[in-house]
């Protein structure tokens, strides 16, 4: 075994797959991604041979140039899955110039499925057997779709043409036709003969130990093997590890000396510790149970907790996210403070963090905490020390608790408090009695006196002598409950009031949960009020409706009476939680029934259990029934209409479905077409943005401002066919004894000769037969071949005698064609007819794959047969229609001589065989007219192809003239505005030059466009004698002079802008290498990653809650006034984005220095027909369309901007490709109002993204309308409040050539359809009203009302 190296993350540069070299096993994961300015060069002198084993899993994605792994990775043989990448262990997704696989060497991929999606050149799919290199369980899950649809790829494995040994032969499917197999069309796919067990071969296809995998240089030797099945240790393959020696990464054996020298690596340096051995294995910390020593390495098992000390000091837990940092704490060195006044499903979150504390050495302080009921989140804690006290006096404090009604379940709880006293006050629904129980049971009692413990303030409002209530009866159905309790009449209080009726799902009878809720009502109990019945002898009840079928609920009752606030005066009464079951109900449909053929004669069908069974499911009830064709094919000719063949393939979730067993709501069957050209489901699509978040959650790195990193150590079937012609689907459960379907076919006119042809089959071959299956799958046998089936599942539980089955789940499915069924019985007959005429006969096909649609009759004169290559042989098609006419062909116009001729049909499933050739011969001498009309009509079609031709030479270079005189032809884009200066231009230095020996360079931020940006410090910049902060863009060294000069160029562009919303150039370094342009320091890094960083799940998040609207407006109002200020200066943005903005240390925003953050958010951009990176997730249609970039465009991107806003920096369009967003806004399409979001920011969003770009604002129309909702300080520094933008006129003038544009578009939807008069269509300088209100002067000064957000 060679050199063993980490995980690795290569992205970016293709250089970087050089830390390959030597490398025979990747412990871990390898990840190759985001290399888009690669070409086909940059890999061809890459190839790492010695790499033979991924431990975890494999990753390609948007790697451009790379055409196939053949070279990159010849010997790479197993991939073992030990850790997997969302469930695969092998993904290649969206690699736009990938042709094909090209792994020749792998043989296994022990565990994990496989995804290959979105890969637009990638043939050599079909050719390759998963079955050959995965387990069962994994394969079922694969997902294989969306790549180049297998009819434009040229799939030919080596050796079908001849010349070479062939590839190895392996079913299709479940007993399907045997298919080649190779992974390129010059490497077979490897097949060992005697891989029983997992064992591979040589070379030789000689035997290698059974412990190897992957092959071997030496038969049945464990030493010479490419890679283990199990272990591997000092050279040796072995089933399991040796003494003395511990499992380690799943695939290797290392010794005490080698794991106690290993290190948990962490952020947190506190955090990293040596690993530890447990069971034989070497792990990086002991598993839930155990811990481990000082002293030794060795996981020791726990009595009891596994005890873990958390000092906190005094800990205030006034959130269930403040409760999750003292997650799995069994003892607080500290003190606590719980003051929770608001929360969702407390109980549980706080007892899920909370529940394992056993100790406080402090005080326990509960105060204020209106969200609580009960304290028994603090499930174990048996000790409050006291150490420190509240006041000096008290260990327990608990003070102004509006809704606390129990403290701890006292019958299986205990609790002590050595020292210190307790103080309850202002617990209005804190009974006496328990906080006396609580005095007795933690030995307190007798130490505080009667103010410290206040009967007025405490259990003021609560029923607290409570009686015991007694059900009387109970009525179950299937979705209701009917309860009836004793009649309760308070002994001292006569006003009851009313009752409340606790009820919740409870599968196990365990329920110990305190009976109540939470001012936020969500501890999972539901509540039912009942009023008191009018007559004294009627008992209460009430009916618990909208229920589950077959589920055991808890019950249980409370008496609420009038109480007073006089001590020992409040009584009440409750009932003992009681259990009762609701009556089974019919089962919903069977979910996901799929189908496939694997003979002519058999069926086999797979579903999913119901997702509600309402019952104890028993069995399955499948019925099935032939269907008849359509009748348009018996009606149509195909000779002169084209067909599309059905096909009997299997449903493509035999072989790539992904296993999701959540409840999905009824609907019809999912459609699936074949692969490449599926229309995903609402299921799919779901399941698609869940693998697209994980995969951009996973490769994106996020690059905070503060965090060193060097760039060389990156973190190393079918939908049910909606025929006119056959029989609608009714669902609802019947008696099948007496079930009546519809006729299977009506056919048509045309139809109508063949109706005896169906009827003498119908009572024989259209009867409904039907089985009982106890598991979710079958096989259907005795059907006939290449026939149409409908399949109906019905689930029954044990009540199906009563309630009866489910409605069916149905599903279409067509069996395999027969072989030779479609060959044409006997011999070719003929007879002479007339003068050059004969009639050919021939006999049907007595049991054809489906009917037979047409024939083939192929002829050819005797002498024309003697010519050789240069023979006419003529094919003509035989309607189903003429053949039945004449049973034959009536052959005419034909020259004296001999003629063959042979004769095939065409049949559903295809062609059947040529018959034996006959010959016939025509009397008479040559007819010069018939040959001079065939040659007429052989010609014809030959001249009018090459007068088309010419046409369509003629219209493409015209096209290409026009394009080159600058019509524009597709959308363009460059990141800064060409109209301002030119590339090729020679930068001069001028006053902004700074001499490089000022500038001290500190530490690298991350990748920009044109190379490295560092933050650093800058010299006398400013002011004399000063150092400031400053960020630092360099210019990769490797760079040619032109993109140096662009580099300049593109900061020239900056150093007109004096805005505070805009950052700003402070310098240029042009003398001496690398140019280096000194710009503004904004700490917190871009806009995207810091929104992305506020999500409560964040691990970077900087403790600062999610933003509120006021702050969104903010950020809304300074990017408006970044834009407003570069709208003034006639300067177009083009890539305004989340990414493109940047965030300052005091969380001002500013527009950003226009392409630092190209290559850290590559994903974002996409290549449109080989033109430039395009941000087509943030272009307004029209940019789009007309590659026009103006103002308004600027408009449209900034509404998507509000939208990251709004949900934290999510990927717009989240689900579709970049190329189903292009048709999408083009076809008017806008993206969805995000989740809770504020009606003011989405008018905001939807009044940027009008279609017509008139009606859209400007920018300085867009502050005007959220003037009164920005900060004071934003009103200081705006541009918008400045007298510049005032004289500048800002508000909604456009250029001259823009406004002309748009004119014409105006003129050309006018010309198209004539429509109400146009809010836009106003005098040229005036603007559309905002939606906010009317166009207001820029007045800045501060509003005379708060604004209410």
């Amino acid at each position: 075994m060679g050199r063993v190296c980490e995980s690795m993350d290569i992205r970016v540069d293709p250089a970087q797959l050089r830390r390959l070299e030597n490398c025979s096993v990747i412990e871990g994961s390898l990840q190759i991604l985001l290399m888009f300015t690669a070409g086909g060069e940059d890999f061809r002198a890459l190839a790492f041979p010695r790499l033979v084993l991924i431990t975890e899993y494999l990753l390609l994605f948007r790697v451009y140039g790379l055409e196939s792994l053949r070279d990159l990775f010849p010997g790479l043989a197993v991939i073992r899955g030990a850790s997997l990448f969302f469930s695969y262990a092998l993904v290649i997704f969206e690699m736009p110039h990938l042709r094909d696989i090209g792994l020749r060497s792998l043989t296994n991929v022990l565990n994990g499925s496989v995804r290959i999606e979105r890969n637009q050149e990638l043939c050599h799919i079909s050719t390759i057997d998963w079955a050959l290199l995965q387990p069962p369980a994994a394969l079922e899950h694969n997902i294989i779709l969306h790549n180049k649809p297998a009819e434009e790829c040229a799939d030919v494995c080596p050796g079908i043409l001849g010349g070479e040994e062939p590839c190895v032969q392996t079913p299709a499917g479940l007993a399907g036709a045997l298919e080649y197999r190779c992974w390129t069309s010059s490497n077979c796919q490897k097949v060992c003969p005697c891989k029983v067990g997992g064992a591979a071969c040589t070379s030789r296809d000689e035997c290698c130990h059974p412990e190897c995998l992957g092959g071997c240089s030496r038969p049945g030797d464990p030493q010479a093997c490419v890679a283990c099945h199990h272990f591997y240790f000092n050279g040796r393959c072995l089933s399991s590890c040796p003494e003395l020696t511990y499992e380690y990464e799943q695939w290797r054996c290392v010794t005490a000396e080698h794991c106690g020298s290993l290190r948990k690596v962490s952020e947190n340096l506190r955090d990293s510790s040596r690993f530890v051995i447990h069971q034989r294995q070497c792990l990086a910390e002991c598993p839930p149970g155990y811990r481990k020593n000082e002293s030794s390495l060795v996981c020791h098992e726990c009595q009891g907790l596994c005890p873990k000390e958390c000092k906190v000091g005094t800990k205030t837990i006034d959130s269930t996210r403040a409760a999750r940092d003292l997650a799995g704490c069994t003892l607080i060195e500290g003190n606590l403070i719980v003051n929770i006044r608001r929360g969702e499903n407390l109980a549980s979150t706080l007892q899920s963090s909370l529940g394992l504390i056993e100790t406080i050495t402090g005080f326990l302080k509960i105060r204020h905490s209106f969200a609580l009921v009960s304290l028994s989140f603090f499930r174990n804690l048996k000790l409050i020390r006291g150490d420190s006290m509240v006041d000096g006096n008290y260990t327990l404090y608990v003070l102004d608790n509006q809704n606390l009604q129990q403290l701890w379940d006292w019958t299986q709880h205990r609790l002590s408090i050595p020292v210190g006293k307790v103080y309850f006050a202002f617990n209005p629904k804190l009974c006496l009695s328990e906080i006396f129980r609580m005095e007795e049971i933690t030995g307190t009692k007798g130490r505080q006196n009667k103010a410290e413990i206040n009967p007025r303030t405490n259990g003021d409002q609560a029923s607290c002598k409570t009686q015991t209530l007694r059900f009387v009866s109970n009525t179950t159905e299937s979705d209701r409950i009917v309860l009836k309790w004793e009649r309760y009449q308070s002994p001292e209080s006569p006003d009851l009031l009313s009752f409340i009726v606790y009820y919740k799902e409870s599968p196990v009878q365990d329920v110990s949960e305190y009976v109540g809720q939470d001012t936020c009502g969500a501890n999972s109990w539901n509540l039912v009020d009942v009023e008191l019945p009018l007559s004294h002898d009627q008992e209460p009840g009430v009916t618990l409706q909208n229920l589950k079928p077959w589920t055991q609920y808890a019950v249980a009752v409370r008496a609420i009476s009038l109480t007073t606030a006089e001590e020992r005066r409040n009584f009440g009464a409750q009932s003992e939680v009681v259990y009762v079951r609701t009556l089974p109900a019919v089962p919903t449909v069977p979910r996901d029934v799929i189908s496939m053929s694997n003979s002519s004669s058999h069926l086999i069908v797979r579903w999913k259990p119901p997702s509600q069974p309402n019952g104890n499911l028993s069995y399955y009830l499948v019925l099935w029934q032939q269907l008849a064709e359509d009748s348009e094919l018996f009606g149509n000719d195909y000779c002169h209409k084209g067909l599309r063949l059905p096909t009997s393939s299997a449903d493509t979730r035999f072989d790539t479905s992904e296993e999701r067993e959540e409840p999905v709501d009824q609907q019809c069957c999912p459609c699936h077409s074949p692969i490449g050209q599926s229309q995903p489901s609402t299921e799919t699509v779901s399941f698609q943005k869940k693998f697209e978040n994980f995969l951009h959650n996973s490769i994106i790195l996020p690059r905070p401002p503060w965090k060193v990193t060097s760039i060389n150590k990156i973190s190393s079937y079918r939908t049910p066919k909606r025929r006119r012609d056959t029989f609608s689907v009714t669902g609802g459960s019947q008696a099948y004894a007496n079930a009546s379907w519809p006729a299977p076919g009506s056919p048509g006119d045309a139809a109508l000769a063949h109706q005896p042809e169906l009827d003498s089959r119908a009572e024989k071959d259209f009867r409904l037969f039907e089985d009982k299956v106890v598991r979710d799958r079958t096989v259907i046998s005795n059907l006939r071949h290449f026939t149409e089936y409908r399949i109906d599942i019905h689930a029954c539980n044990h009540a199906a005698q009563t309630v009866g089955c489910s409605a069916a789940a149905f599903v279409f499915a067509r069996t395999m064609p027969e072989a030779q069924a479609d060959n044409i019985p006997g011999n070719l007959t003929w007879e002479p007819a007339s003068k050059n005429s004969v009639l050919l006969r021939w006999q049907e096909p007595q049991n054809p794959n489906g009917l037979i649609l047409k024939y083939e009759v192929k002829y050819s004169r005797e002498s024309e047969v003697r010519r050789g290559p240069g023979k006419v042989v003529s094919v003509l098609c035989v309607s189903r229609h003429r053949y039945a006419r004449y049973g034959g062909y009536h052959l005419a116009l034909l020259q004296p001589g001999n003629y063959s001729a042979r004769v095939r049909a065409t049949s559903l499933a295809g062609n059947g065989s040529w018959t034996s050739l006959m010959t016939f011969y025509i009397l008479g001498g040559e007819e010069e007219e018939a040959g001079n009309f065939y040659v007429f009509l052989t010609l014809t079609p030959v001249v009018l192809m090459l007068g088309i031709t010419c046409l369509a030479v003629f219209i493409f270079l015209y096209n290409k003239r026009r394009r080159a005189e600058g019509y524009p032809s597709g959308t363009l884009y460059a990141s800064v505005n060409p109209e301002y200066f030119s590339a090729s231009n020679m930068y001069v230095p001028d006053e902004w030059e700074v001499p490089r020996e000022r500038i001290t360079i500190l530490r690298e931020l991350g990748q920009g466009s044109f190379g490295m940006v560092y933050e650093g410090i800058a010299k006398d910049l400013e002011q004399e004698g000063e150092e400031t902060r400053v960020a630092l863009k360099t210019v990769n060294e490797l760079a040619s002079t032109r993109e140096r000069i662009e580099f300049l160029n593109e900061a020239s562009v900056m150093k007109a802008f004096r805005c505070h919303h805009v950052v700003r150039l402070l310098g240029v370094v042009s003398q001496g290498q690398p140019a280096v342009v000194i710009m503004e320091l904004m700490t917190r890094g871009d806009l995207k990653s810091y929104l992305r960083s506020l999500r409560p799940e964040a691990e970077n998040n900087p403790g600062l809650p999610p933003p509120s609207l006021k702050d969104m407006i903010q950020m809304a109002g300074e990017i408006a006034d970044g834009m407003a200020y570069l709208n003034a200066k006639k300067f177009v943005h083009r890539d305004l984005a989340a990414r493109n903005c940047m965030v300052s240390e005091d969380f001002t925003v500013k527009i950003g220095d226009f392409g630092m953050t190209r290559d850290i958010y590559e994903t974002d951009y996409y290549r449109k027909g080989g033109k430039g990176l395009l941000p087509v997730r943030w272009m307004s249609p029209q940019a789009l369309k007309d590659g026009i970039f103006n103002t308004q465009s600027d408009i449209w991107s900034f509404g998507v901007v509000l939208w990251e806003i709004a949900t934290l920096a999510e990927q717009p369009y989240q689900g579709m490709s970049n190329e189903q967003v292009l048709h999408f806004v083009m076809d008017n399409g806008v993206l969805e109002r995000p989740e809770n979001c504020p009606d003011k920011l989405h008018h905001l969003m939807t009044w940027c993204w009008q279609q017509n770009p008139r009606l859209r604002p400007s920018f300085v129309q867009i502050l005007e309308s959220i003037q009164e909702d920005v900060s004071a300080s934003f009103r200081a520094h705006a541009f918008f409040c400045s007298p510049e933008n005032k004289h500048s006129g800002s508000g909604g003038a456009l250029d001259l050539e823009t406004d002309k544009l748009l004119l014409e578009e105006d003129e050309e939807e006018e010309e198209e359809e004539p429509k109400p008069a146009d809010p836009a269509l106003v005098p040229r300088g005036s603007s559309p009203q905002p939606l906010f209100g009317p166009g207001q002067p820029n007045d800045c000064s501060p509003p005379n009302r708060k604004p209410s957000l």
